[in-house]
């Protein structure tokens, strides 16, 4: 067997299993499949398998359940991208009013308050992100950042070490912390 088809090997027994747990019909945060895959997150020692899995997750997370919830979280990335916030905002509220208890409809809203710079609100966003979905690790990712932002250097600390407790290989968290590390040495002096 190739070196490239060996290593590819666990990628795709990765993607069998989970495509054998069948559709589920609201997947979101609550999606039966998510402990196994926060298991091999946490435990792999392979980049590759890691990010994939990561794409799973982030792909169980934004299945909603209905399609009417899809397109306003469509229409809120789209308003985003062309930094339509009012129109983001708009799209998200209408989500979370809808299903209050959807996580990532708050973690996109978080995500667009703090591309507008309203730091406060989003930090708002991500305390319900976390409460429906504790193991969010891009919710606490952007904890950090935002708590990076307003220079509370030691919360953006725990929040990115947080990140690494489930998800070890996040290279955004490392080089986060590296950050961290070198502001607070250099703070020390």
């Amino acid at each position: 067997m190739t070196t490239w088809l060996i290593r590819l090997a666990p990628l795709v027994s990765l993607g069998l299993l989970l495509l054998a747990g069948g559709p589920v019909a609201l997947a979101d945060q609550r999606d039966p499949r998510l402990p196994a895959l926060f298991e091999r997150l946490r435990e792999t020692d392979n980049a590759d398998i890691a990010r994939l899995t990561e794409f799973m997750i982030w792909q169980i997370w934004g299945e909603s359940g209905a399609p009417d919830i899809d397109q306003l979280m469509q229409a809120g990335e789209e308003a985003m991208e062309r930094k339509d916030f009012a129109a983001a905002e708009a799209s998200f509220s209408a989500v979370i009013k809808a299903q209050p208890n959807f996580a990532e409809g708050w973690n996109r809203r978080a995500t667009m308050y703090f591309l507008s710079g309203d730091y406060l609100k989003s930090l708002a966003d991500i305390d319900h992100v976390l409460e429906l979905e504790p193991r969010h690790f891009g919710a606490i990712s952007g904890l950090g950042v935002v708590n990076m932002a307003l220079e509370r250097i030691e919360a953006a600390r725990d929040a990115f070490e947080r990140v690494l407790s489930l998800y070890p290989l996040n290279l955004p968290a490392r080089e986060n912390l590296k950050l961290i590390k070198k502001k607070l040495d250099e703070s020390d002096i």
